[in-house]
């Protein structure tokens, strides 16, 4: 049953991904056309894995407020999870190597995804701009702090920039604790395992701006704590 349901996710993915890029070829696709297939994408692949979802926090989302999503990193499965319990419109930051995907990376790159490479400091600098101005326009920016997925299920190291696209945009953090994601697909495998129970957890947004620069590293310390309070670390 594992391939079956591996090779259906697939077939969703690829789905979206020809739509997406077909449509690119031709004419500039609306946000609002995105908003759809995301939302659409996320909940077919949840509910083709047999995903039970629950979401607690939902009344912590501001309504209509540009956000930087934070959340820890266990799975592939993190995403459309995060579509899911996240209402409205938002993009992910991800990692350069997506993006050489054939036809799936130039499909993130037309829906809006946000391309980071932490090793050139040109690219990452041109992220966190092009982040900015999706803030600005009214888009949530989803970010993982950890920069890879957990193998163990603790929350790795955090990377600082997310922290400085919040403090430079004036933005609030909505952190989320993403648990029972890796039970669908791990951080080392392709293959989808059905009928998993995942819990996205959304907490108070954290008032970046109140911070300031000066304090990046105590907001860091802060974002962790209340993410490890609910995964019990």
């Amino acid at each position: 049953m594992t391939l079956f349901d591996s090779l259906r996710a697939a077939r969703l993915t690829a789905r979206i991904t020809v739509s997406t890029v077909a449509d690119g070829l031709r004419q500039h696709v609306p946000p609002e056309v995105v908003d759809a297939r995301l939302a659409w994408w996320a909940k077919e692949i949840l509910r083709e894995a047999h995903v039970t979802l629950h979401v607690r926090g939902v009344e912590n989302i501001p309504a209509g407020e540009p956000l930087v999503v934070m959340s820890n990193h266990r799975s592939y499965y993190d995403i459309p999870a995060a579509f899911v319990a996240v209402p409205g419109r938002m993009r992910m930051v991800a990692k350069k190597e997506l993006f050489r995907v054939p036809l799936f990376g130039r499909a993130m790159a037309q829906n809006g995804f946000i391309r980071v490479d932490r090793s050139d400091r040109k690219s990452a600098v041109e992220s966190l701009n092009e982040s900015r101005r999706l803030l600005a326009e009214g888009t949530r920016v989803w970010i993982a702090p950890e920069g890879t997925r957990s193998k163990d299920g603790r929350l790795g190291k955090f990377k600082s920039g997310g922290f400085h696209l919040a403090l430079d945009a004036g933005a609030r953090i909505l952190p989320l604790v993403v648990q029972g994601t890796e039970a669908i697909m791990a951080h080392d495998s392709f293959v989808v395992h059905p009928g998993a129970t995942v819990t996205v957890t959304i907490l108070p947004p954290v008032d970046a701006p109140a911070y300031g620069h000066e304090r990046r590293k105590e907001l860091m310390a802060d974002v962790r704590a209340a993410m490890e309070r609910v995964l019990g670390g």
